[in-house]
């Protein structure tokens, strides 16, 4: 790319070895990975996205994104790797100083644009590291050798969801320790509402409520 890069998304599939086959489980037709890569690719406020693709899977989610990818290669590329440690030198050199990083959850398919954005903008206006977030639904209870010991108070309890958003200090801070920053990297963090829709579609009932979502056509449009 000519330009410095001034965002930059990595969509990974880092959290279990399972997850690379999950990423290319098919909802409506298509599989995840190629839900994940349309709605980063459909923001326009985001210059690069980035697959983080573990060598052994490197092809197979080359061919998913086949008919995808023509025409954005300026805006897409695959890069092997086990870790975004290994991944990000690829990256690097084309990066403005005040880049925005964001790592997504490939298995997050169905994020509305509208957190892709939030997190960019709230990482523009000088926050470090950003996470959207959810108000915890459920009664939380703690206990010890299984019997509840006591019931949590979930007032200050959050759930947390990709994208992550890093400035470029604070994203390279964090790949000191660890190979793939993501929600484990988040301590001190800022966050921004999520949203249902941003679910991690990871067992049958969530691909289930996955083919509604599409189904629905509940989906934002791209602006």
């Amino acid at each position: 790319m000519n330009q410095q890069v001034q965002s930059v998304a990595f969509v990974t599939v880092a959290h279990h070895t399972a997850d690379e086959e999950r990423a290319l489980t098919t909802v409506n037709g298509e599989v995840l990975l190629k839900h994940t890569v349309r709605g980063l690719l459909d923001t326009p406020e985001l210059d690069l996205v980035v697959v983080s693709a573990p060598t052994r899977c490197a092809e197979s989610f080359s061919d998913a994104l086949a008919d995808l990818v023509p025409g954005l290669s300026d805006r897409c590329r695959f890069v092997p790797g086990a870790s975004l440690r290994q991944v990000f030198p690829a990256v690097e050199p084309s990066l403005s100083p005040d880049a925005v990083v964001l790592v997504h959850d490939a298995l997050r398919a169905f994020t509305p644009q509208r957190t892709f954005r939030e997190v960019l903008t709230t990482v523009r206006e000088g926050a470090s590291v950003v996470v959207p977030v959810l108000p915890m639904a459920d009664t939380v209870k703690a206990t010890d050798a299984g019997l509840i010991t006591a019931t949590v108070d979930r007032d200050g309890l959050r759930t947390a969801q990709t994208p992550v958003g890093f400035s470029l200090d604070a994203f390279r801070a964090a790949l000191a320790s660890s190979p793939t920053p993501g929600l484990d990297s988040v301590a001190g963090a800022t966050t921004v509402p999520g949203d249902p829709d941003a679910m991690r579609v990871a067992s049958a009932f969530e691909l289930t409520l996955a083919e509604a979502l599409v189904a629905g056509g509940d989906q934002e449009a791209p602006l």
